[in-house]
Formats: structure tokens, C-alpha cells, sequence
């Protein structure tokens, strides 16, 4: 990180907020409705959402023009179709019938692969980091997983999606500092929408588009709809843009850290919202997570961030 510019690391917590209530939706909403058509659904209702955010920053004079522009557009698309992605492969692998537990748990494993990636783009992690990334991992373990950890075939699309998910930290890394990020926010929903919908045509439709009708009354007729608005305009609208701006000028590894909260902020709701127990294994999971994410941030190493 450079010298004097400050991250808003308060923003990636906020972030982990909005995803720990989105994911019950995400779950619901795709018992209903094929993978590619609700993440394609819950991309435009984000990208709609951001639509009059960006209207208001264009007549305050914020617009983007020439080399920046290309950017802008190059960073759109790079990180929506990682977006598109890893999303797709998260949601078919929990279609597929992996657990909650295994789903939480594995995505997060990208706390561990953020780092690895950044190592070859020259950014190097104090001891104290990769200290709290394991016991980060040892906290959502605890958390997520109930008896022993066993992976099945459709686990496998949920380490694919941690992967992807570690490419989108790091491309969002790279762009942030060099354009907008609200119009890029908007960009990436815009293209993920896009990709996820061309897919959706030769998987959720049919030949000839055969089964759109039944598909459209799947979604009207249950709360599928509900799901999808608060995916797209929630999670995916205010979520996913805050992370893009909050991720500007602070580490991916301590970003991804402050972004895995997500697992313990949907047990905190769970807990307090809907009245589910809260295990005391899964309170130590919590308290060694928070206490991980506390331990990164500490300026131990001495050492500075190296970048290109």
C-alpha cells in the first residue's frame, strides 16, 4: 500500500455484513430457479441499482473520458467475468446439493489463496498474516463444518469458485486505484448479467427457448422473485460495490480476511434473527475469526507492500 493513502477497511466489514444476510436468500432463490438465470437476474437488478447513483455523480462533474474510459471498460468486463464465474460455479455446486456448511467454507478458502496469488505479483505478507489466514481457516472450519469435512464431487465446482473469487480480489485490486469504482461496479453487473444470460439460453431455456415460459412462471409464482430483488439490489448492488471501493488502497489479503466475516455475520443473524442456536463450537469458530482478522491488521513485520 502506498504511503499516505488510507483504505477503507470499514467498508469490506459492512460488505460481510450484506453478504451474511444475502446467502439464505441465494440458497432459497436457487431451489427455484437454474443457476445461470438467477445470477444473470440478480446482475441486472444490481446494475439497475446503481443506475441512479451514477446519474448523480455524472452531473456533479465525476464522468470518465478518454484513456480512462478504456480502463473503466477493461476493468468492467475483467472482473464481471470473474464474477460471472465464480458466482455460477458457487451457486451450481450448492444446486448440486452441497451443504451450507461445505459451501461457507470452501468459498472462504480464498483467504488462503489470495495470498499465494499475491506472492507472484511481488506482494509480499508479514508473519503475522499468514498466521491469521490460518487460524482464520481453523475459525471457519469450526464455524461452517459440522463432523468430519468430507468432499464430495459438487464441492468440487465450490473450490473452483474460491479460486475465481481470489482472481476477482486480485482484479479488483488492480483497478481500483486507476478508475471509478461505482462505474466499474455497475460495468461488472452489467457484463456478469450479460454472460450468465448467454449461458442461461443453452441450459435453463431449451431448445428454441422451450421451457422460458415455465421458467418465468417458476419465478413469478413463488418467492423466487423476492430472492433475486434482494440478491441483486442488496448483496449484489450495495455488497459487491462496496467491496470495490472499499478495496481501494488496502491489501487483498487483509481485504479478503475482513470479507470472510461473512460466515459469522450469517450466524450472528441467524442466531438473533431467526432464533437457531449458536453452538459453542461455532462461538469459538467466530471468536478465533474476529481475533484473526484483529491480528492481520497489526503492523508487526515492518515490511511494505510491493507494487507494480
Amino acid at each position: 500500500m502506498s504511503e499516505g493513502k488510507k483504505g477503507r477497511p470499514y467498508l469490506l466489514l459492512l460488505t460481510a455484513v450484506i453478504w451474511g444476510t444475502g446467502f439464505i436468500a441465494q440458497r432459497e432463490g436457487g431451489g427455484s430457479v437454474p443457476a445461470f438465470t438467477f445470477t444473470a437476474l440478480r446482475s441486472f437488478v444490481g446494475a439497475l441499482v446503481l443506475l441512479p447513483v451514477i446519474s448523480i455523480m455524472n452531473r456533479h462533474g465525476h464522468r470518465v473520458q478518454g484513456k480512462s474510459r478504456k480502463t473503466l471498460l477493461a476493468g468492467g468486463f475483467a472482473c464481471g467475468f470473474f464474477l460471472f464465474a465464480a458466482s455460477n460455479l458457487q451457486q451450481y455446486g450448492i444446486e448440486l446439493g452441497s451443504t451450507a456448511g461445505n459451501a461457507g467454507f470452501i468459498t472462504a478458502c480464498y483467504i488462503l489463496i489470495v495470498p499465494i496469488l499475491g506472492l507472484f505479483f511481488k506482494r509480499k505478507c508479514g508473519w503475522n498474516v499468514w498466521v491469521s489466514v490460518a487460524a482464520a481457516l481453523v475459525g471457519l472450519y469450526l464455524l461452517c463444518i459440522e463432523g468430519p469435512f468430507v468432499v464430495q464431487k459438487e464441492d468440487l465446482f465450490l473450490f473452483a469458485c474460491a479460486f475465481v473469487f481470489a482472481l476477482h480480489i486480485m482484479c479488483i485490486d488492480f483497478f481500483t486505484v486507476r478508475t471509478d469504482g461505482v462505474k466499474m461496479a455497475a460495468l461488472q453487473f452489467l457484463f456478469c448479467g450479460i454472460l450468465s444470460f448467454a449461458a442461461s439460453i443453452f441450459t435453463d431455456h431449451g431448445p428454441g427457448f422451450s421451457r422460458s415460459a415455465d421458467l418465468m412462471h417458476s419465478i413469478i409464482s413463488t418467492e423466487a422473485w423476492f430472492c433475486i430483488l434482494y440478491a441483486g439490489a442488496v448483496s449484489s448492488g450495495i455488497g459487491y460495490t462496496l467491496q470495490i471501493v472499499g478495496q481501494k488502497n488496502v491489501d487483498p489479503t487483509i481485504a479478503s480476511l475482513l470479507m470472510s466475516m461473512e460466515s459469522v455475520f450469517s450466524v450472528l443473524f441467524g442466531w438473533l434473527l431467526l432464533s437457531e442456536k449458536m453452538s459453542a463450537r461455532e462461538l469459538i469458530g467466530c471468536v478465533i475469526l474476529f481475533s484473526a482478522v484483529i491480528f492481520a491488521q497489526l503492523k508487526i513485520s515492518g515490511k511494505k507492500d510491493v507494487r507494480n
